[in-house]
């Protein structure tokens, strides 16, 4: 038998229970019927031949193909296999966020249920972690997908998301990572969040790392992806490149705006003053009245909702007991 080493894992808080079981892994699904056998079966296979304690959580997002049914019956002769049945369709992120919440392993590997993923990676990735990172993600180098509607993008998108985020991968969109719990338990997922997982652990002060994986085409179904997400990935990557800069301090941003307006809107105003005064020049029909108008507004606008922010920011770590830091390790002499 093959033992593959868990890295220690430290609770975020002490009032986090420690898991009980050294791995699991998370799997959304989503009108997976004919590939869940296979797919249960592949992890059993790979995750027996380790000295591991695991389980497999499949979540269940809201399938109309029967999927459901399929996991209540795999679940019956499948001790480790744990279905979670979401009520409807909310969405991939809301999908891994309840199988996080369920999850009771020191360390999450996550995968697509469609089988292009090859859960034969699961060791490699376990060792990679054990090297002293928090999460490892998968690299599909040779990726088996329509070259036009999924490989252009997806290059585009990891160049843009790697330069906005500062956290450099080939392949953000691939679903195979492995993460230690803790990671897992700093973040919180809304939207559709979950394509930035490794930027969201940057943030948090993970050590990320990757590593090419296998991947195979499709055997079952169709796609549920598309060109039609371009729109939202764009959105919520402003939303991460602003958690990334300004999450604890956004008065940094809406006040430096505001000062900036209020500042050109109050030098437009001088000078016209001066033209107004000095030259004797009516500035009554000019636009740069207006402007300066707008300007000014906008300013103490801006500066206002730097101010709201600061205390929404202050509500939501306080109410939540969310630190404004991350602990690595504490080191002591040990000497009396």
């Amino acid at each position: 038998m093959t033992s593959t080493t868990i890295p220690p894992n430290v609770p975020a808080s002490s009032e986090q229970l420690v898991p009980a079981l050294d791995l699991s892994v998370v799997v959304p699904i989503y009108n997976e019927y004919d590939s869940l056998p296979v797919l249960i079966e592949a992890i059993s296979q790979v995750l027996d031949r380790q000295a591991l304690t695991y389980e497999i959580l499949c979540v269940d997002d809201g399938s109309t193909d029967g999927s459901g049914d399929r996991l209540r019956q795999l679940a019956q002769h499948h001790a480790q296999l744990r279905g979670i049945l979401l009520r409807r369709n909310y969405g991939q992120t809301a999908a891994m966020a309840a199988g996080f919440d369920h999850a009771q392993g020191l360390v999450i590997i996550t995968m697509d249920g469609d089988l292009q993923n090859d859960p034969a990676d699961i060791p490699r990735l376990l060792a990679r972690l054990n090297e002293g990172y928090d999460l490892v993600s998968g690299w599909r180098k040779d990726r088996q997908d329509n070259t036009l509607t999924r490989l252009i993008p997806s290059k585009i998108a990891n160049w843009l998301i790697g330069r906005v985020t500062g956290v450099n991968l080939h392949d953000y969109g691939c679903s195979l990572k492995a993460y230690r719990a803790e990671v897992i338990h700093d973040m919180n997922l809304y939207g559709e969040l979950h394509r930035f997982l490794p930027a969201l652990a940057f943030i948090e002060g993970a050590r990320i790392t990757e590593i090419a994986v296998n991947h195979y085409p499709r055997r079952f179904g169709t796609s549920k992806y598309g060109l039609g997400r371009t729109l939202r990935v764009v959105m919520d990557l402003l939303t991460v490149y602003f958690m990334k800069k300004f999450l604890t301090k956004p008065m940094h941003i809406f006040g430096t705006l505001g000062l900036v307006s209020m500042a050109v809107g109050i030098g437009i105003g001088i000078y016209l003053t001066l033209v107004k005064f000095l030259a004797d020049q009516d500035i009554g029909d000019r636009p740069l009245l207006v402007l300066a108008v707008v300007l000014l507004l906008a300013g103490i606008q801006l500066f206002s909702f730097g101010l709201l922010a600061e205390l929404m920011m202050r509500t939501y770590h306080e109410s939540q007991q969310r630190p404004i830091y991350r602990v690595r390790e504490v080191v002591e002499s040990g000497l009396p």
